[in-house]
């Protein structure tokens, strides 16, 4: 499309102009975004509530607002230690020469956002981009359309369409945008779209970083107390309706338990939700084709043998077009079932039995690698045990989703939940180039290694050859 090359050319030559903007320059940038939120926080909120048809206010101002806002000001707070240049060895060889690594903005970085954080996981990284002293192109997701031309309202009131631009559109832009020569692709969403996005990426030769999602699991050992396993997990799972990338996808409990963890998850979720159909608490499925996926998913599940308890406290009549799926556990799913499968976005939690631990590391490696793992265990020995036995994006021992909002840990996904990372420090380094740079003093001993060669070079040479592991500084 050529409107979208365009706006890249734009950007590009804007680049040029000024390629390495300083630290005042940065800041300012940062500080308008946060400027624009707290103006507009109201706005903000309401577009999300419209776009999902329920959403809670108060899990919006959590997820999506302080996040933002906690990420940037995370930011801020450590931009000029991260822009300093840092000082690397050289060996005795090239001194006096020095070296350095120089920090410096990638050009143009493409962000493509998804739908359930449709803020917060377009702003964070936008806002990183900038940090690291880039242009941003922005892809919000179609399915949330008043969210969308909120933020593109916001941010072309701040920054002009040179420094950030923001493109609606459906699948066909997101096609065309992914195809763009980018610095930098950075793509939040599912796997199978992923994928999708890197062979665009990969006609141009563009970097990536994609944060996916897959089946993130909780595991709670023998000794840990259950009911207090049951409040967090719960906690975390139907946490806007389970529409989390991060959320636990299924729960291993010791085999024999199963019966009782379903048992405090229901009166955790009744105390939580007393009623599900006007609960301002409670959100609704983003769209009737993603409502009817996660029905699929409970009836399947019931015909092929799993016990399914739907949760419904107050016994209403939850009509479809409302999207309120009542919190349903499958209780000793297998692996022939589509909610063992395929990552669930939705508030559908199985419950899974086995009879020691190496098994249950043994179910979880058998599974494409996780964003996130929860660990359940107050043993700290073997809750070493059990992360070097797992590998997954990130971990959160004795809770659920927290370690994505501390800003100081970075976040992202291995294997089929993703690749690179963002947050924190290493956030800046995913859109910053690491430039080394040698520096050679006046006394330059180049010469003496030059032609034409001599013998007693050789013989330097092979004394370096035999010892070079003692010619670098300590």
């Amino acid at each position: 499309m050529t409107e979208l090359r365009d706006i890249l050319d734009a950007q590009r030559k804007a680049f040029a102009s000024q390629a390495s903007p300083d630290l005042g320059t940065r800041l300012a940038r940062l500080d308008a975004i946060l400027s624009a939120i707290t103006r507009d926080m109201d706005v903000i909120v309401s577009a999300m509530k419209e776009d999902f048809g329920s959403r809670s206010v108060h899990e919006i101002l959590m997820a999506e607002l302080f996040t933002t806002v906690s990420g940037i000001r995370h930011i801020k707070k450590h931009l000029a230690g991260w822009m300093e240049p840092e000082k690397r060895a050289v060996p005795l060889v090239l001194q006096r020469g020095r070296a350095r690594l120089v920090r410096q903005p990638l050009g143009v970085v493409g962000v493509i956002a998804p739908w359930n954080y449709p803020f917060y996981l377009a702003i964070l990284p936008m806002a990183t981009a900038l940090a690291a002293g880039n242009r941003v192109m922005l892809k919000p997701s179609e399915l949330t359309p008043r969210t969308s031309d909120c933020m593109a309202g916001l941010l072309a009131g701040i920054f002009p369409q040179d420094l950030v631009a923001t493109v609606i559109g459906g699948a066909e832009v997101g096609a065309a945008f992914s195809a763009l020569p980018f610095d930098h692709l950075f793509f939040t969403g599912s796997t199978a779209v992923g994928k999708k996005v890197m062979a665009a990426a990969s006609e141009n030769l563009t970097p990536v970083t994609l944060e996916l999602g897959g089946k993130s699991p909780a595991l709670v050992t023998p000794d840990y107390p259950l009911e207090k396993a049951v409040h967090r997990i719960c906690a975390g799972k139907f946490f806007n309706a389970g529409q989390t990338c991060v959320a636990p996808d299924y729960v291993l409990v010791p085999a024999g338990r199963e019966e009782a963890f379903a048992g405090l998850a229901e009166a955790v979720i009744k105390k939580s939700y007393p009623a599900l159909a006007d609960n301002p608490d409670y959100t609704a499925i983003i769209n009737q084709g993603h409502y009817n996926r996660l029905l699929a998913l409970t009836r399947d599940a019931e015909t092929k043998g799993a016990r399914v308890i739907s949760v419904n406290p107050a016994g209403e009549t939850l009509a479809p077009e409302g999207r309120r799926m009542a919190p349903t556990l499958v209780l000793n799913p297998d692996d022939s079932m589509g909610v063992m499968n395929e990552e669930i976005f939705g508030p559908i939690l199985p419950v899974e039995g086995y009879a020691d631990l190496d098994e249950a590391l043994a179910k979880i490696n058998a599974r494409p690698r996780p964003l996130a793992f929860y660990v359940f265990d107050e043993d700290e020995r073997r809750v070493e045990r059990i992360l070097a036995g797992t590998t997954s994006g990130g971990v959160c021992v004795n809770e659920t989703m927290l370690q994505v909002a501390a800003d100081d840990l970075p976040f992202g996904g291995v294997g089929a939940s993703g690749m690179g990372s963002y947050h924190a420090r290493e956030g800046f380094l995913a859109f910053s180039h690491s430039r080394g740079v040698f520096y050679q003093d006046r006394i330059n001993p180049r010469s003496l290694f030059g032609p034409p060669y001599t013998k007693a070079l050789e013989r330097l040479l092979t004394l370096l050859v035999k010892r070079g592991t003692g010619l670098w500084p300590r």
